[in-house]
């Protein structure tokens, strides 16, 4: 039942929404790193450079520098394993309702090969054992767990980037997900972790009724109006269990039409959007803004559903975004203190669009602190994996 008729949204509607919730709508001088991601609902952070970007660009003042210190001890971004078990930065403040909400999701089924479920209980639980107290790489973590679970879990069985990687590292995003693992300070270039205990007093996950209801409504504020398959997707989850979530807080939201397809937004989010979108913009790879947003033929029209997508995936291009839409790629290289960006538009621009995207090329260079030069020309560079 609704309270009225159906609200219906226009594609701009819909993208000028997005770019305000995203601060991609005039990037603010407020706002601290963790507010803005916040507002993503996580930044993809699997190359930690492409996540510092895409924060910076939200803004006209974060310095690289900034976003690097709310990494570090008693910071306010942790980062972790997120949405799709890839690695995210994720705010501290909000890592119980994550992780009480990621480790409530449907167990990926391919991890199964390699860990029984009780296995997987096992190593999780050493891992948040040993970690308690100390910040430990892979390798000693892979040590540390054999010595108290037997040497099965060292076995090397999990194919990875053309080597084999030891068992236990089937049950590591669970472990992120459940609260026992984050990513630590790093020694250099070898990734360390931690238990989240150590950056967060009292740490533990939320209960997983309150954290579900809590990062649907989360997603839904930055990247609704959404369906269920769009959520799914973002999760990494089947569409029948996204579907599911939708309707177990079915009294919390309201449907909306956009472009004709139905979607949903929280019932108290219904409201009519008077502003259009606006703006250059240019996104680092893997931004959230492209890896969220659905549906992909409206967010990557023509060209762009060629150029800067990778089989259907979002987020292997560096892309421009004009009026909250996929319009052409961009790519950077560094050079000592000097970057060179090449822009590639998919179509004409206007002067002020022009001009705006040089601001945007400048905005790169100062968040580097690196003196920058913009080409426009074609950009030919290959989907990062």
């Amino acid at each position: 039942m609704t309270d009225g008729p159906v609200r219906e949204y226009s594609w701009a509607q819909v993208s000028a929404r997005r770019l305000e919730r995203q601060w991609l709508a005039g990037p603010s001088q407020a706002g601290a790193p963790s507010d803005i991601v916040r507002a993503m609902c996580g930044a993809h952070a699997q190359v930690m450079t492409a996540a510092e970007l895409s924060v910076g660009m939200r803004s006209t003042v974060l310095s690289r520098p900034d976003v690097r210190n709310s990494l570090l001890e008693g910071g306010s971004l942790a980062r972790t394993f997120g949405p799709r078990g890839t690695v995210h930065l994720l705010p501290a403040a909000d890592l119980s309702l994550w992780t009480g909400a990621l480790a409530a999701l449907p167990p990926n089924p391919a991890l199964g090969q390699f860990l029984t479920p009780g296995q997987t209980d096992e190593v999780v639980a050493v891992i948040a054992d040993v970690l308690l107290d100390a910040e430990l790489t892979v390798d000693e973590l892979t040590s540390a767990i054999a010595a108290r679970t037997g040497a099965w879990a060292a076995e090397p069985v999990m194919p990875a980037f053309q080597t084999m990687w030891p068992r236990w590292r089937a049950a590591m995003g669970t472990a992120g997900f459940r609260g026992a693992l984050c990513f630590g300070a790093g020694r250099g270039r070898t990734a360390t972790y931690r238990n989240p205990r150590q950056l967060i007093p009292g740490f533990r996950p939320a209960d997983a009724g309150t954290a579900l209801g809590w990062l649907l409504r989360t997603y839904l504020q930055a990247y609704g109006p959404a369906t269920p398959a769009h959520f799914a997707r973002w999760l990494g989850v089947p569409h029948g269990w996204a579907a599911g979530l939708f309707d177990g807080h079915r009294g919390e939201l309201a449907p909306v039409i956009v472009e004709g397809s139905p979607a949903w937004v929280p019932r108290d989010d219904a409201a009519a959007i008077t502003t259009e979108p606006t703006g250059v913009r240019l996104l680092p790879y893997f931004d959230s803004y492209v890896v969220a947003g659905q549906p992909r033929e409206l967010l990557f029209p023509g060209e762009a559903s060629i150029r800067a997508l990778a089989r259907g995936q979002a987020g292997n291009y560096p892309v421009i975004l004009i009026d909250g839409v996929v319009r052409g790629l961009w790519h950077h290289r560094r050079s000592g203190k000097k970057t060179e960006i090449t822009a590639e538009l998919f179509g004409p621009a206007s002067p002020p669009q022009l001009e705006e995207l040089a601001q945007q090329a400048e905005r790169v260079g100062r968040f580097l602190e690196s003196e920058v030069r913009l080409t426009l020309g074609r950009v030919d560079i290959g989907g990062h994996a």
